[in-house]
């Protein structure tokens, strides 16, 4: 039996659809009725009107507020009661929380969690005991869990939040893969983007840049960002920072980092505008980096990668996926300024290594994170579990022959 299948994304926070451009569109040519669900936001709207879908909102605190979580579920249960979704798949870990138990108080057919990050790999005490119970529950009431990297999955299995054989990775791994071929493709921005961006900023033509993309936080690597910038901006006359992203205020860095980011006339922020355009900021970089503390698997170095720079990160699970050591980038120790300002420092210092790693970057992108690759491996999970089940199928004419169960 063939139809038409409603399928409910379940987030946090409406700016998590912005991940998935173009899987929506795929999922829709094959056959699924989708539905959207996340706290009541500017995103909302945008992804509602982009892709056409219904979005649906339930205020989901991002921190632990337990009365109104079970307020939440409730909300969240009566929207999917109205909905009648034979899919729910529930993503990041608050939403990914109170979904699946919605979810499962509804009775839902098939029930998908997936991981794409775990808070709990930076947290102590108390409040990393609660955060480990999340996630053991969200796997637990899912029938199928899907993790961003392999090298997260390894952590989830080791760590008891989930079995081995209920967890699994799409392809190489990724929120969404890359399209390389045509928007993070150097090739397809005008000859004059680089000199212009540049211009905006204030940055010389004859700048080495050394590029950041994100949140402006502590778990991000800012402090040891700051600390690699100090060793090396002496040494290197004509380094340049460009930082892309907006000061968290909830989650701020030190005074004096935040004081010296902001005064430095070398380095040079976006503002907290969100920007969705970036390939012509990465176009201005020579090299980028991440020195963060933690990822799922971080979007921003296979973008980085794909507008061929080489990449400097820190050698933690998601930034292991996304990074090949000594080919298309360095990997360095987490928490440590030093390590960092050296692995820059092996780029600045030769230019040809970072054209050599930067062409390896952009071929691994195109190779193995195509975004076709992963969505139709998303599409091959839904059918398996729904046939599993017994359950319809998707009415489409895209459908792939041959799904062996």
């Amino acid at each position: 039996m063939s139809q038409k299948i409603k399928l409910l994304h379940i987030t946090t926070v409406s700016g998590t659809f912005y991940l998935f451009r173009g899987q929506i569109a795929y999922m829709k040519a094959r056959g699924y009725d989708i539905h959207a669900l996340a706290s009541p936001g500017e995103w909302a709207a945008k992804i509602r009107d982009q892709e056409k879908i219904p979005f649906h909102t339930v205020t989901m605190p991002r921190r632990i507020t337990p009365f109104k979580d079970i307020v939440a579920i409730g909300q969240i249960w009566q929207q999917i009661r109205q909905i009648n979704p034979l899919i729910v798949h529930s993503h990041t870990p608050k939403g990914g929380l109170l979904g699946t138990i919605a979810a499962w108080l509804a009775r839902v057919p098939v029930r998908i969690y997936h991981i794409r990050g775990l808070p709990l790999m930076t947290a102590t005490g108390y409040k990393r005991i609660l955060l480990s119970w999340s996630e053991k529950v969200s796997c637990l009431l899912a029938h199928r869990v899907i993790c961003v990297s392999h090298s997260i999955r390894e952590v989830a299995i080791n760590e008891g939040l989930c079995p081995q054989e209920k967890i699994t990775v799409l392809c190489r791994g990724s929120s969404n893969g890359v399209d390389a071929a045509d928007h993070f493709n150097p090739a397809n921005l005008a000859s004059d983007t680089r000199k212009e961006v540049r211009q905006k900023y204030g940055i010389p033509d004859d700048a080495i840049v050394v590029g950041f993309v994100g949140r402006i936080v502590p778990d991000k690597g800012i402090e040891e960002l700051v600390i690699a910038w100090k060793i090396l901006r002496g040494e290197f006359p004509n380094l340049h920072l460009l930082i892309v992203g907006n000061f968290d205020t909830q989650d701020s860095i030190s005074t004096q980092a935040q004081e010296i980011l902001q005064s430095d006339i070398r380095i040079h922020a976006t503002g907290g505008k969100y920007h969705t355009d970036t390939p012509p900021l990465y176009a201005a970089m020579d090299l980028f980096t991440l020195p963060t503390y933690r990822e799922g698997f971080p979007n921003v170095l296979l973008e980085a990668a794909a507008m061929a720079l080489p990449v400097v990160a820190t050698k933690i699970p998601g930034c292991i996926d996304a990074v090949e050591d000594g080919i298309t980038g360095t990997l360095v120790p987490s928490h440590n300024g030093l390590a960092l300002a050296q692995g820059i420092s092996s780029y600045l210092v030769n230019s040809q290594l970072r054209q050599q790693h930067g062409l390896a970057g952009r071929d691994r992108v195109l190779r193995e994170f195509c975004q076709e690759d992963i969505w139709n491996a998303l599409h091959q999970e839904y059918l398996q579990i729904l046939k599993l089940k017994g359950l319809p199928v998707p009415n489409s004419s895209h459908q792939m022959e041959g799904i062996s169960l």
